[in-house]
């Protein structure tokens, strides 16, 4: 609680090391508790001053009065048959850089925790809803409702993390692939994932941390000349930009020409590919011959390419014969492109890609299926 009515609490999510050391420094503490404070948050995951046992107590009944931890408040679980979870996420008030607390449009996010044999996935919003349009997406049906702030985005994750604290595997991976396109609300998406990437924060590896965009070339510019940054995914989904206006206006900002020469001056680590994700609609981008145009288009890349069958929606498409999928798969391999299908999990629970669109699940609710969680938990 605020220590009047006059100052709102101070949001400790989302803020770096160095902002919670000059939040020290204006308390009259040592910086250094700021380094702490950071560590007990992102590292250790307590999301209550109280537990900072690392912090003097006179500090930490301090910051019960004059800060807090906004974490999303987490609406309803969806579990899926294949043990994806998907989190429905009641976003709080939004922050300033200041870390004040202000007044903002009430907003809903979706998070999906995929976990696997030896990793687990987390998938993760940078927006809630989105402005890009893409046609075959169901997250464009709710157009934007506002950006998220670094500490909504980190906090999916630390959400994620802290649910299935006892069931971790070695590995995370983190996939910017949410609803909301992360270039379009750049600081706010590279702040958190500064902390994300952080050894001493979430300590996610950039190899393990992937960004998809629909193509926004000046952001794309912006991250390659980022210190520290995740892989780079690209949203292609059409072999010709006259295929592509159809499903992507963006496109006709960003033409295809224009978007392959950006991605060819992307700065590539030596151990880096660029990912491009290519969304199959059967009868419209499936063809042998669209396999044939998609190969030319990334030749001269060093690229891979993640084929994705549409998943079902209330939308005017459908998701190509399994003959299609492996012909198109061919093709590429033949003519040098590394091509994968990915099936994308969670589809009952509207979990999958392109699902996000804070919908009721595909299938009747059982109790086990779908928990919704009390203001309390």
């Amino acid at each position: 609680m605020p220590a009047n009515n006059t100052h709102p609490p101070v949001n400790l999510l989302g803020q770096s090391a160095e902002e919670l050391r000059v939040y020290m420094q204006e308390l009259g503490e040592p910086a250094y508790r700021g380094a702490q404070i950071y560590r007990a948050l992102y590292a250790e995951r307590r999301f209550d001053v109280a537990k900072m046992s690392n912090l003097p107590l006179t500090l930490r009944e301090r910051l019960a009065r004059e800060a807090c931890i906004a974490l999303p408040q987490m609406v309803r679980r969806y579990r899926s048959g294949d043990e994806t979870v998907r989190y429905v996420l009641a976003l709080p008030a939004t922050t300033g850089a200041s870390g004040k607390v202000n007044s903002a449009k009430p907003a809903t996010v979706e998070a999906v925790f995929m976990p696997e044999e030896n990793r687990q996935t987390i998938c993760i919003s940078t927006q809630a809803g989105c402005a890009v349009d893409c046609h075959f997406c169901l997250t464009a049906t709710l157009g934007l409702i506002r950006n998220l702030t670094a500490g909504e985005i980190v906090g999916q994750v630390l959400i994620a993390l802290e649910e299935n604290r006892a069931s971790l595997k070695p590995q995370t991976n983190v996939v910017l692939m949410g609803q909301g396109e992360p270039l379009l609300n750049y600081e706010p998406v590279m702040a958190a994932l500064r902390i994300l990437l952080d050894p001493h924060g979430v300590a996610i590896t950039p190899k393990h941390t992937t960004l998809s965009t629909s193509g926004i070339i000046p952001g794309i510019e912006r991250l390659g000349c980022e210190k520290a940054r995740p892989k780079l995914a690209i949203s292609l989904n059409a072999s010709s930009d006259e295929q592509r206006d159809k499903i992507m206006p963006i496109n006709r900002k960003y033409p295809i020409e224009d978007l392959l020469a950006a991605c060819a001056r992307y700065p590539l680590r030596p151990w880096e590919h660029l990912t491009f994700e290519y969304v199959l609609l059967g009868g419209f981008n499936d063809a042998p011959e669209d396999a044939g145009r998609v190969a030319k288009l990334l030749g001269n890349l060093r690229a891979k390419v993640n084929l994705i069958p549409w998943n079902p929606g209330k939308l005017p498409y459908k998701k190509p014969d399994e003959a299609r999928i492996e012909e198109f798969r061919r093709i590429l391999d033949e003519k040098g492109v590394r091509a994968f299908v990915r099936y994308s999990r969670g589809q009952d629970v509207m979990a999958a890609c392109g699902q996000l669109a804070l919908l009721e699940s595909a299938a009747p609710p059982a109790p086990s299926f779908v928990e919704q969680i009390s203001p309390a938990q």
